[in-house]
């Protein structure tokens, strides 16, 4: 039935958009004229200190921009090439190599020769071996084959104007006196203003820079201010910081002004976050405002504005609080990710050690047992309080603070206290899966509304969207999706049970399928959740855990059946992905489009290492994949041995418990098979799963070690 369903959903969803009236190119609006420089964040501008910068935000339509390219940190051959692609592009590292450490040195910007760029073929090179399928010289090779020539000026500008053979047919160096022939020579017109390079982030083996930051960013405020004097009338012309000012990576500024753009901020379909772009963004916008035509293969959307109400001093200034708290919420919480998540992980297996302690009975005396017992239940449904804490703890500025870190651990903390008051304090605290249905509702309920309120809470939060990062703006990624379709599975699981108990197996079954079912719709729809991968999980999922209620043994056959569904499901959904046009499609929309092109081997590659750097990388939330699921699977598969006979227990009171945590089972295996980055999703899985099982089975214990007490007594007294 949930099957049927989602099959019918993604089919309505996929036919009409497909049939949709794609959307037409934008009128042009003259020439567009793009200022590329690099090092720039909101921070640096002023009213004082960078005049014509301030008078693009106050008269213009402002974002902060993702520049993330094939590194980590994007130097400023990767962001020029990135324009000139509009796509991920590096340049090479050093010697030449394929791969660029974050602390090694970027490799210098090429000159512009004769009318060709110089080590052009090193470029192709590079960017052939990094599998992000980028096309170096597409903006050039869609202008001349549209006829519309493109004027480079300064060595930046020439490397994103060249063909994809490296030819460029007007380049002149940065001359002011020269800027008002040369800004109306074509129609498309790059302009290199230079860059700023932090002397104090330089990394080794770098000549740090002689002047100080705030020169460096006063020298490029002045060239913009010559080439916004010289721009003929009616042009559109765009700021964009390219690049990264050092080793650290950050969200960077763009601007732009014109006919096109009043007041406001720029918006994107690419990330769905008003005032947050893409550098992709600019190369379609590029070729959208000139009238040329978009191809199919690009991420990025023609940039769009949120008009203001005007252009007043005040209400420039709150865009530009808007703009800085989107750069330092990303750039503070980015750093404390991996120590986040060290943290999680070292103190759940923690907990694992000592759950196991107890229930072979090594510590805690029959007198103090009880009391280890109700601690140990305790800690477990704070611990499963922790990820939905991180989501809510945005809605306080914790960035704004002298010390960050101090502040969202503050923010954190008092929500995980606010949740696990409310579920260890209410009147349910005595019923067997009483607070941890508190700890999943809540959850699931945060990220559901989330998703469908804009996914604000998500973006820049501990265990949620990375902006600075790019791969994910809005909708639930791996991780997201891990924690709402656990807490959606666990919460079916405790309302089928009491069906169940009431000897009502149908209504437990038409409970599952109703609470799996809102959770795929969710998860799945193009204007919430717009997960490819998610459904094609929690659906079956959701069809074995209605199965087991309705009395369906799962034999060998019909599970081939159901994992045939499942790839079918799969290649159903990325074909009406793709269906779709090309600025609304999901990953696996793009997928099924690199199956035609030839590509999909890069992205199978790409995803591989991004699994395997998770696997072996820094995030030690990887340990729970082997740790977690290990116990998970050895409790499920032997419930009278030794280390599970309290969930064996467990599984007696509350017969729907085993199938409902064998349904998380299915899904955490499926969403990691399927999935870019899906070694996360068991890993994120267990953090609400296995403190369910802890707490559940703690409860047990707690009663039956309570009910134990007066016999005890009872035998003394005797």
């Amino acid at each position: 039935m949930v099957a049927v369903l989602l099959g019918l959903l993604f089919t309505v969803l996929g036919v009409t958009s497909a049939y949709a009236a794609r959307p037409a190119a934008t009128t042009p609006h003259g020439s567009v004229i793009v200022i590329g420089t690099g090092g720039l964040t909101w921070s640096d501008v002023s009213q004082t200190r960078t005049p014509a910068l301030w008078s693009f935000l106050r008269d213009g339509s402002s974002a902060a921009m993702t520049i993330r390219s094939v590194f980590t940190n994007t130097c400023p051959i990767d962001g020029w090439l990135g324009l000139g692609s509009g796509a991920r592009a590096a340049g090479p590292g050093p010697g030449g190599a394929a791969d660029r450490a974050q602390n090694q040195p970027c490799a210098p910007i090429a000159k512009t020769v004769d009318g060709e760029v110089q080590g052009w073929s090193t470029y192709l090179t590079t960017n052939a071996g990094n599998h992000f399928d980028s096309r170096l010289g597409l903006l050039g090779d869609e202008a001349a084959t549209a006829g519309t020539c493109v004027q480079a000026i300064g060595p930046g500008a020439g490397v994103a104007a060249a063909t994809g053979k490296g030819a460029v047919a007007h380049y002149t160096e940065f001359a002011e006196d020269s800027l008002t022939a040369d800004l109306a020579t074509c129609p498309i017109t790059l302009v290199d203003v230079g860059e700023v390079r932090d002397p104090t982030d330089v990394a080794t083996g770098e000549t740090a820079p002689t002047a100080t930051k705030a020169d460096q960013v006063a020298a490029i405020d002045e060239k913009i201010a010559a080439v916004a004097a010289a721009a003929p009338n009616g042009a559109n012309v765009l700021v964009a910081s390219l690049s990264d000012a050092g080793q650290s990576e950050r969200l960077r500024l763009a601007v732009a002004k014109g006919p096109a753009y009043g007041p406001g901020t720029l918006s994107s379909p690419s990330t769905r976050q008003p005032g947050l772009i893409q550098l992709q963004d600019v190369t379609t916008t590029v070729l959208s405002l000139t009238g040329l035509p978009v191809p199919d293969s690009l991420g990025g959307a023609t940039l769009g504005r949120n008009p203001a109400a005007n252009n007043s001093v005040d209400l420039a200034m709150d865009r530009l609080r808007d703009l800085v708290d989107y750069d330092q919420a990303s750039h503070e919480v980015h750093s404390l990710v991996p120590p986040f998540f060290n943290g999680v992980v070292y103190s759940q297996l923690i907990i694992y050690a000592l759950v196991a302690l107890f229930w072979r009975g090594k510590i805690g005396s029959p007198r103090t047992r009880l009391r280890s017992l109700r601690l140990t239940r305790i800690v477990a449904v704070v611990a499963a309080s922790i990820p939905a804490a991180t989501f809510l703890a945005n809605l306080l500025p914790w960035w704004r603070f002298a010390s960050p870190m101090l502040a969202i651990v503050a923010s954190v903390a008092l929500f995980v206290a606010l949740i696990s008051a409310v579920a260890l304090l209410g009147p349910w605290r005595r019923r067997l899966f009483g607070p941890m249905v508190v700890v999943t509702t809540t959850t699931m309920l945060v990220l559901g509304i989330d998703v469908m309120t804009g996914s604000r809470l998500q973006l820049s939060s501990l265990m949620g969207l990375q902006p600075v990062i790019g791969g994910r703006y809005y909708g639930l990624g791996n991780v997201e999706f891990s924690l709402f379709a656990t807490s959606a599975l666990l919460l079916a699981t405790v309302a089928a049970n009491r069906f169940v108990l009431a000897r009502r197996p149908r209504m437990a079954a038409v409970a599952a399928a109703v609470i799996g079912g809102v959770a795929i719709l969710v998860d799945g729809a193009p204007m919430w959740g717009a997960d490819g991968g998610g459904p094609p999980a929690l659906g079956p999922a959701t069809v074995y855990l209605v199965l087991s209620l309705l009395g369906i043994a799962i034999t060998w056959r019909r599970a081939a059946v159901l994992a045939a569904a499942t790839v079918g499901a799969f290649l159903l959904v990325s074909f009406l992905d793709w269906l779709r046009p090309e600025a609304s499609r999901s990953h696996l929309g793009r997928f099924f489009q690199s199956i035609i092109d030839g590509g999909a081997m890069d992205i199978i590659i790409r995803k591989l290492q991004q699994n395997l750097g998770l696997l072996f990388g820094n995030y030690r939330l990887t340990l729970l994949v082997p740790v977690a699921l290990v116990f998970v699977i050895y409790v499920m598969a032997r419930p009278t041995s030794w280390g599970s006979r309290a969930l064996q227990r467990s599984f007696d009171r509350a017969p729907v418990l085993r199938a409902g945590l064998i349904a998380v089972l299915v899904m955490l295996t499926i969403g990691f098979l399927v999935n870019d980055s899906g070694v996360a999703i068991p890993a994120v899985g267990a953090t609400i799963a296995v403190p369910f099982i802890i707490a559940t089975s703690v409860r047990t214990l707690e009663d039956e070690t309570r009910q134990a007490q007066p016999r005890r007594s009872e035998r003394r007294a005797r």
